[in-house]
């Protein structure tokens, strides 16, 4: 934008009289830059800001499928064309995966009935040659009898999995496209035991699911969190990257963790020798992570944590426990007189609402940090009457949304909830509640 101002005036002290027309001061030239100024950065923020959660922030998983995947096969092979040639490595891939595979001998013809897909990782096609990293899939229907056991394998209760990278001094999850993320997108976790809950890091995951999640011990904030993801607990593997100079090797240090606490279950290293190994790294990485969780899975390690439940009776134990061990002698302290005797509260007494038809309600609250999101929760299920609580729009900084279904309708709710101290506006299907 180019702003052009012609002023024509006169030297102080030469104007003695006439039109003072066409002169502008210093103040007024000085406020019309200013404003122009402003305009060009509000017309190149509307134009270049993206939204928060725009663009590419991670990579869609892959399908759990019951056949039997074998990767990582390595062929090179010449014939008179690159389509033979082409062929030609195929058949030998398939081959060679029934072998790594660990099934008996048998003619190629057999393997390949059994074959329901080629995977290709990489190919290099040539006049006569063909070089590839292939995969190979067997039906699972034809195949199980020879590989893979035809016995159901049980399986953990579904885990949600936070794969954390930390490189260059920054950690990230979903914020932009890293190689950890992909490793585990691309993990085939049908053979695993561990039902791993892989999200996408689209639309609203990428604000909820951060490098700083992990750190939060909320179970009231975890439940929620799980809950919109249909999952028992939380898995949080580590990678961990050092770069030795540009284009050299990659040191790479892996952890693996679990629970809302963040429990350490085993750590190791890999190196990779340049960029070009950076995702064969990350691939073996995830397996090997994989086999910590199946050894933790394998010891009773990975049950869901109790204190995630929808119920609060296995929290009140543990906070029992917790008071049982800070209070002096493991209990309670002694009484010295009558006179101290506390007074035990006044018995409550419940409205009956068996009869009642439930209403789902839309609470509207205020949540400045995630202590408020535990507060409204615990406030609006210590109702009676409240068959279930869950927010749908969670907004930290803003104003989040629950959805709730009560037995009595929204009066009643509120009602409840003005006798706990809250400020309750609104009636009908949607009601705003705030300190």
């Amino acid at each position: 934008m180019t702003l052009s101002i012609l002023t024509s005036s006169p030297r102080p002290g030469r104007v003695r009289g006439g039109s003072q027309k066409g002169r502008i001061s210093r103040k007024t030239l000085a406020l019309s830059l200013a404003g122009a100024a402003v305009l060009a950065l509000t017309i190149a923020g509307f134009t270049r800001l993206p939204a928060q959660v725009d663009g590419d922030r991670g990579i869609a998983p892959l399908a759990n499928s019951s056949d039997i995947q074998v990767d990582g096969i390595h062929v090179d092979e010449t014939a008179a064309t690159g389509a033979d040639a082409r062929l030609k490595g195929w058949k030998d891939a398939e081959v060679q995966a029934w072998k790594k595979a660990g099934g008996p001998d048998m003619p190629a013809e057999s393997i390949d009935a059994m074959v329901s897909s080629i995977v290709i990782e990489k190919e290099q096609v040539g006049p006569h040659r063909y070089i590839a990293t292939l995969g190979v899939i067997f039906d699972k229907a034809k195949a199980s009898q020879f590989v893979g056991g035809a016995g159901a394998m049980p399986r953990s209760a579904p885990m949600l999995v936070i794969p954390v990278l930390i490189q260059g001094g920054v950690q990230q999850v979903f914020e932009m496209r890293g190689p950890w993320q992909k490793a585990w997108a691309e993990f085939q976790a049908s053979a695993s035991p561990v039902d791993y809950v892989r999200p996408s890091g689209a639309g609203g995951e990428s604000l909820i699911l951060t490098a700083g999640q992990p750190s939060r011990r909320s179970r009231l904030w975890w439940r929620t969190v799980l809950g919109q993801f249909h999952a028992s607990d939380v898995l949080i593997p580590e990678a961990r990257l050092e770069r030795q100079w540009p284009g050299g090797p990659i040191k790479g240090t892996f952890t693996a963790r679990y629970g809302p606490d963040n429990t350490f279950l085993g750590t190791f290293s890999l190196q990779a020798s340049s960029e070009q190994a950076l995702d064969a790294m990350m691939a073996t990485a995830v397996e090997r992570t994989d086999a910590l969780y199946r050894d933790a899975l394998a010891q009773g390690l990975l049950k869901p944590d109790a204190t995630l439940s929808a119920g609060n009776t296995a929290l009140e134990a543990a906070f029992a426990q917790l008071r049982a061990k800070l209070l002096p002698g493991g209990s309670a302290p002694a009484v010295s007189d009558a006179s101290d005797v506390p007074i035990p509260p006044p018995t409550i007494m419940t409205e009956d609402v068996s009869g009642v038809p439930a209403e789902t309600i839309n609470v509207q609250f205020v949540t400045p940090d995630a202590a408020a999101v535990d507060a409204a929760l615990s406030a609006v299920r210590g109702v009676s009457g409240v068959d279930g609580a869950a927010t749908v729009s969670l907004a930290i900084g803003g104003t989040s949304v629950m959805r709730v279904t009560v037995k009595g309708g929204s009066e009643r709710l509120a009602s409840a909830l003005r006798g706990q101290g809250w400020q309750v506006s609104g009636s009908g299907s949607t009601i705003r509640i705030s300190r």
